[in-house]
């Protein structure tokens, strides 16, 4: 398993990371994503740890904290060879402090996710989304005060803007607290908007990325195409089926099948191994809910695209840039290159 670096950080995740929201299926909406019970769960964490990919992503509201209690328990004695990252800030319990970044609510969460998972100790927590409400710095000395007292290794964020990513880090900076090394983010053929903003904000700050749903909800696996509409047990159909944003699923999907003919591959594979050439990506969240899933997505890691494969897969998945990137496109000699991605 190759492992990585994740920011200017010296923790080294492996390139590969197992996500668990389809763990449980506590409410309706993780239902749609899968219902793993804790003798599955036990099946994919031993093909995971065994494959060296130790990281495991979780979150306290994947379906009401049940997610965390499985992969505890899944884990078991085998809790010293694993990374876990989970994330908080969603509201995970009535209550106005039942949500946010608050300093209540972040040591409050922390310390049910921990009873939760059964450590005592998170190797990276990341808040889930940025709080408006809550100063930074207040959120910050929370995360400083979970890192002293043992319980946090390394704090992150998901879901954040760049301008939200910049002022974590660089009032961390200013004021000698933890800064974030990891941004978790949705990346994907499907959707490349990481790249306009994030991808650079993440570069300048050195935070690394953290990738969810790299097949964007299981559109990119191949199951769907020109000919074969999703079905009505899949993922994509239980969350509304196709959409306009996917209007260029099936010239993705057409390339992706050529490509995994052309190797033998998968689909799902060509996607992921797309991804793990990406600047500043540090890790790919899997998700499964089969073990044969899980192998044929770990394998994503046996084989790397041409150069020819990736301009492919480049061209017929770009999107026209937002303003103001679209304009500071137009002046490259002002824009810092990165490697692979046009700007």
């Amino acid at each position: 398993m190759e492992h990585r670096g994740v920011g200017r950080s010296g923790l080294r995740i492996p390139a590969l990371a197992f996500g668990t929201a389809t763990f449980g299926g506590g409410n309706e909406f993780f239902r749609k994503w899968g219902t793993t019970d804790l003798s599955e769960a036990r099946r994919l964490v031993d093909i995971c740890l065994d494959a060296g990919l130790n990281l495991f992503d979780t979150a306290d509201v994947y379906s009401m904290g049940a997610a965390e209690e499985i992969l505890g328990k899944a884990l078991g004695s085998r809790r010293s060879q694993a990374l876990i990252a989970t994330k908080l800030g969603y509201r995970s319990h009535s209550g106005p402090n039942g949500m946010g970044a608050s300093r209540q609510h972040i040591i409050m969460a922390c310390e049910a996710s921990l009873k939760r998972l059964g450590c005592d100790h998170l190797d990276l927590l990341q808040l889930h989304g940025y709080d408006e409400n809550t100063p930074i710095e207040e959120t910050l000395r929370a995360f400083e005060e979970l890192i002293k007292a043992g319980k946090v290794r390394y704090i992150g964020a998901s879901n954040f803007s760049g301008w939200q990513l910049a002022k974590m880090a660089t009032t961390a900076d200013w004021l000698g607290l933890p800064r974030p090394i990891s941004h978790q983010v949705h990346y994907s053929l499907l959707c490349r908007d990481y790249e306009h903003e994030l991808m650079p904000a993440g570069f300048d700050q050195g935070i690394g990325a953290i990738i969810w749903s790299p097949l964007s909800g299981g559109k990119l696996s191949g199951k769907i195409s020109r000919d074969r509409p999703p079905q009505a047990d899949s993922r994509a159909a239980k969350f509304g089926g196709l959409t306009e944003r996917d209007a260029k699923l099936f010239d993705i999907v057409d390339a992706l099948n050529d490509i995994a003919q052309e190797r033998g591959t998968s689909a799902s594979q060509v996607a992921i191994n797309w991804l793990l050439a990406r600047p500043t990506v540090s890790s790919v969240v899997i998700g499964a809910r089969t073990a044969e899933q899980l192998v044929e997505n770990i394998a994503a890691l046996d084989w790397q695209l041409s150069i020819k494969e990736v301009e492919r897969l480049n061209q017929v998945s770009a999107s026209p840039a937002p303003y103001p990137y679209s304009h500071q496109s137009m002046f490259p000699e002002l824009l810092r290159p990165l490697s692979g991605i046009s700007r």
